[in-house]
């Protein structure tokens, strides 16, 4: 079930479509996302890299500024320890390649999903310190692992946190053991930190600290080093692409192709990309999974390597090994869905919190199964499944549920959890499985309105609307992402005249329509004929899809969710209508 909704949010649309000489479908774009005040338009529709904020806002920033400065002076060891994911492996690079530029001792190590689990623990911390590291600097983790905070101080070592996930804790963090102990903690999350991006990942704090550093040892470009990996980062860590975010992803897409870093750009070759507009969706699909499967089925470690090696075989060897075990990944993820989609069905469809327990899908992967699985049924879902000591779980959630609180709830029988509220990693002893789900089920608020599929359009906008000019418009709009979606129309009435099946998989339908008395035949939906033509068959319950097929006379009337887009082929522009919901009327 779905359900669709007009985007109604109020703003003086003539106001802002004369003083920034925009159409007023654009300014109603705008207003849309909330961005109604002069200021903050004009940089959402020219981001620069000037408009970030300064780093030195964040708490405890100059601390940890002054220590990396004392340890590199005392040629003292330092080791970066990151996390498994994109986020992760690009902080992890961003501050590695940083500090062994400006002189420092500096070597890195990113925990092994299966082995480690996620975050420092107390064995990489004795590891470190027995081979002579000084100096621990985390990245995108560290904010929860108090037992290995405790260990290095008892060791008497520098221990500087970076991190950007949720903090457990009071309001204003002062019963926090973390903060006391550790010699820096940067976190936006900090009830002190008056940094005003709280949503800039981790490798947005990597790049703060290296830019910070560039500047105080004169490395040139220091605004835009490093910017295209803060893209990657903000992008496949799913955070809002708006004001400073919005800066690195604009920024970092132009300049990903002039790269300097021959193992990104080798991967952008192998993947095709190189001739082409990157955009989002390139980079969260694409790019973002075949670095991610890196710490999935083996080490994040390869992945890293493949940015931090010149050596042009190994980059090449890496990035085929990447993309190969990406292909893995994919199978892996479909048996695993597939699964988990027929226990639900067979056991859990009336339950308003998924929670499930498949002990054959790979613990690196449930948290994609987490999503399929949540995408599927719009209900906060846990995919747990058996790990080395105890039970380890991947959730994904839906707006109206705070994933990461509801676990909070629930820490009694968690041996641990942590992230954000819409995704966060947990585990627990087998027999807890059925305590949790009834647990935050017993707990939940949600209702059907809540878990019923909402689909927003930004207004109703007649197909005869739509040309290049205002595609163009459009564009100043990118990139795209969460907290800034690509805009939506509806459109009602319209006649299907005509149905074409195209692309090699059979998945891509092309009709020519009827809406109004005009013909379009650029209308698109990325569906299989099969799925098309089972709801066609429930509404109309006769042949309408033969003739629709023929191009017969037929009854079929659909309206539609769509996005207008130009197709670019052999230099030639098309303009195309992306269906993205359609309903039978």
């Amino acid at each position: 079930m779905e359900k669709w909704y007009i985007r109604n949010k109020k703003g003086n649309v003539e106001k802002i479509s004369n003083k920034f000489n925009i159409s007023k479908i654009l300014a109603k774009l705008l207003i849309n996302r909330d961005i109604i005040d002069d200021d903050i338009i004009y940089k959402f529709l020219y981001p620069n890299i000037e408009y970030q904020y300064d780093e030195e806002l964040m708490s405890d920033f100059k601390i940890a500024i002054n220590l990396i400065k004392v340890k590199i002076s005392q040629n003292k060891k330092i080791r970066i320890i990151g996390d498994y994911d994109v986020d992760g492996i690009t902080s992890v690079y961003i501050l590695y390649d940083c500090l062994k530029k400006i002189g420092a001792d500096v070597d890195y190590y990113i925990p092994h999903r299966i082995n480690d689990g996620y975050g420092i623990n107390k064995n990489i911390v004795l590891e470190a310190k027995a081979q002579g590291v000084d100096t621990i600097i985390t990245c995108d983790n560290g904010i929860s692992q108090l037992e290995a905070l405790e260990i290095a101080k008892n060791m008497d070592m520098t221990y500087i946190i970076t991190d950007h996930h949720d903090i457990a804790s009071d309001k204003n963090n002062s019963d926090n053991t973390i903060f006391n102990l550790a010699d820096a903690v940067i976190n936006p999350h900090k009830y002190s930190c008056k940094y005003p991006n709280k949503s800039i990942c981790g490798a947005g704090i990597a790049y703060k600290i290296a830019r910070n550093l560039q500047k105080i040892y004169n490395i040139p470009n220091y605004n835009t080093n490093y910017i295209e990996f803060v893209a990657l980062a903000t992008i496949c860590d799913v955070v809002d692409i708006r004001g400073e975010n919005r800066v690195f992803v604009a920024e970092g897409l132009n300049r990903l192709k002039n790269t300097a870093n021959n193992g990104l750009k080798t991967l952008l070759v192998k993947v095709g990309l190189m001739d082409k507009k990157i955009s989002t969706y390139h980079i969260g699909f694409i790019i973002g999974p075949i670095l991610n499967a890196s710490g999935r089925l083996e080490s994040a470690l390869l992945a890293l390597e493949l940015f931090t090696t010149d050596e042009a075989d190994k980059i090449d060897e890496i990035s085929e090994k990447l993309i190969s075990l990406n292909q893995e990944r994919k199978e892996m993820t479909e048996t695993g869905a597939n699964s988990v989609f027929e226990i639900i069905e067979n056991n859990y469809m009336d339950d308003k919190v998924l929670v499930v327990y498949e002990p054959n899908i790979h613990e690196s992967i449930a948290g994609i199964v987490a999503g399929r699985v949540k995408e599927k049924y719009n209900k906060p879902t846990i995919i747990l499944t058996k790990s080395k000591n105890s039970v380890k779980g991947s959730a994904r959630s839906i707006d109206e549920y705070n994933i990461y609180n509801e676990l909070y709830k629930c820490k009694d029988i968690l041996l641990n959890f942590g992230g954000h509220p819409m995704a966060a990693g947990l585990s627990l002893e087998k027999s807890y499985i059925e305590d949790l789900r009834h647990k935050l089920n017993s707990l939940s608020e949600l209702t059907q309105e809540d878990i019923m599929n909402k689909i927003y359009i930004d207004m109703p906008l007649p197909l005869s609307t739509i040309d290049e000019r205002l595609i163009k418009e459009i564009e100043l709009l990118e990139p795209f992402g969460t907290g800034n979606p690509k805009p939506l129309f509806g459109a009602k009435n319209i006649d299907i005249l005509k149905l074409n099946v195209l692309g090699k998989n059979e998945n891509v339908l092309k009709f020519v329509a009827e809406c109004n008395g005009k013909i379009y035949n650029n209308l698109i939906l990325f569906q299989k004929l099969d799925e098309f033509s089972n709801g066609l068959k429930l509404f109309y319950k006769d042949n309408t899809l033969e003739k629709i097929l023929l191009g017969k006379e037929n009854s079929c009337k659909i309206d539609i969710i769509y996005y207008p887009e130009l197709n670019v082929y052999n230099g030639i522009a098309q303009l195309q209508l992306i269906i993205k919901n359609y309903r039978f009327i």
